[in-house]
């Protein structure tokens, strides 16, 4: 097991960690982090899954509202992590209190979109958190400063700011130079690799959606150091 340590509420770890949620999981899924990370991390909820397939989490995040008590009674007390506020998401509270070179988020796409949107802005809000979130078809991801991925042509590319942002690129059918994205204006979606890309981005905000196949080759690139990462940002 990863060695985790509790300090003023934060749990860390010096490898990747996987982050359960309790939204949409498919049948690959589990055995798809499992293969990958040697920590699982549950954000609330998340927790249930796990047991069920079972794996008691390394650690469970949040106030607790939504899981049931008969498998919160099967998680030791010190792999329980309290957080009493109201204000944020399941997700947050979870990927705020986690330092790691990478987490890989589990069961926060799919069913609700209103849900996939609170997922998506906290990725951008807690940019000093690398996290890729994985979906049926998809992984999703903050854009970090710099961001180099081997794909195939014709392999998908799409980009969406969630705030106003510039950059470049490398190896895409449409180049964003010159381009600046802005949620209600210029977006980026539906772009296509011509081969091996290249991404820098001036500033964070911008979203990255990526086959799910790719996911790999992501986490390779976080874990390289290569796409270095944004500060924490001002509250």
């Amino acid at each position: 097991m990863v060695n985790l340590v509790k300090i003023e509420s934060i749990v860390r770890s010096e490898e990747p960690i996987a982050l359960f949620g309790g939204g949409q999981i498919g049948p690959d899924d589990l055995n798809l982090a499992f293969n990958r990370v040697n920590c699982v991390v549950a954000a609330d909820g998340g927790a249930a899954i796990l047991i069920d397939s079972g794996r008691i989490p390394d650690a469970v995040i949040g106030d607790f509202d939504s899981l049931d008590p008969v498998y919160r009674d099967q998680i030791p007390d010190a792999q329980q992590f309290f957080v009493s506020e109201q204000d944020s998401t399941d997700f947050e509270k979870a990927l705020r209190q986690i330092e790691a070179p990478l987490v890989l988020g589990v069961g926060f796409l799919g069913a609700r979109v209103d849900h996939q949107l609170a997922a998506f802005n906290t990725l951008v809000r807690l940019q000093d958190r690398p996290c890729v979130l994985l979906g049926e078809d998809e992984v999703i991801l903050h854009a970090p400063p710099k961001l180099a991925l081997p794909m195939a042509k014709g392999q998908t590319v799409s980009l969406f700011p969630l705030r106003r942002v510039t950059g470049r690129s490398r190896g895409l059918e449409w180049p964003i130079d010159q381009l600046v994205f802005e949620p209600d204006g210029q977006v980026g979606t539906s772009n296509r690799a011509l081969g091996a890309i290249e991404l820098q981005v001036d500033g964070p905000g911008l979203l990255v959606m990526l086959p799910r196949d790719m996911l790999d080759e992501v986490m390779r690139a976080f874990l390289s150091g290569q796409s270095a990462r944004w500060p924490a940002r001002a509250e």
